[in-house]
């Protein structure tokens, strides 16, 4: 019973829902404007990567080796703490969804890379003869075949920006982490931290299951 009164507390769990889903309502958002923008941010940076000038491509190949490499928690204490000792000065939000977005992003680029240069030359071709300007035929013709094989990994990479939305408590945004270690502190129990982690699990799980779908899906398409 002790251990059930230390982290399964109904009573202290029903009292700390309300603030639960405070956070879980900022987390949700944060975790929405950083994988739009991230996407965007993304596919962008592979198009320079592919098709701009040779030094511009060195630059994006730059960004994208490094901030692959870069902890998203390192790069929110830099943006979040470093940067206003230069005169730049973000919110707890804001430095949250640069930092997410920032790192999704790299990412981005290099799934949606591979889903374009998995696309037959031949299809590159017919866009050309049929002269479509180059936007155009990507835009009709090279992205939608390139969609069904990056869509798994893009949806991949947008459940762990989910879950890396808890670090944005180290900035003290009140995400669904940092009001449970409130919760917790204010009512020396840790069953807000339980309640905080069965609600990420409800709402990740299913998506985990869309992206084990999603795979096995292409799969099947790939061998016919």
């Amino acid at each position: 019973m002790e251990l059930i009164d230390t982290f399964f507390n109904w009573d202290i769990l029903l009292r700390s829902f309300p603030i639960l889903m405070r956070g879980l309502s900022n987390t949700v958002v944060l975790a929405c404007c950083s994988i739009v923008l991230g996407t965007f941010a993304g596919l962008l940076l592979c198009l320079v990567r592919l098709y701009a000038p040779r030094p511009v491509q060195l630059l994006a190949v730059a960004y994208i080796d490094m901030f692959r490499a870069l902890p998203i928690l390192v790069l929110l204490i830099l943006i979040y703490y470093a940067l206003p000792f230069v005169g730049i000065r973000f919110s707890s939000f804001v430095s949250a969804l640069l930092a997410l977005s920032m790192v999704l992003a790299a990412f981005t680029a290099e799934v949606c890379r591979a889903g374009i240069q998995n696309v037959p030359v031949g299809q590159f071709e017919a866009a050309a003869t049929l002269g479509m300007p180059f936007w155009l035929g990507m835009r009709k013709i090279i992205l939608p075949q390139a969609v069904k094989v990056i869509i798994p990994p893009l949806t991949s990479n947008s459940i762990a920006v989910f879950k890396d939305t808890a670090l944005a408590s180290v900035v003290a945004m009140p995400d669904l982490l940092k009001q449970a270690q409130d919760t917790q502190a204010l009512m020396a129990n840790p069953t807000p931290l339980i309640g905080a982690a069965i609600i990420y699990l409800a709402l990740l799980w299913p998506l985990v299951r869309v992206v084990g779908y999603l795979e096995a899906r292409n799969q099947r398409l790939q061998m016919r």
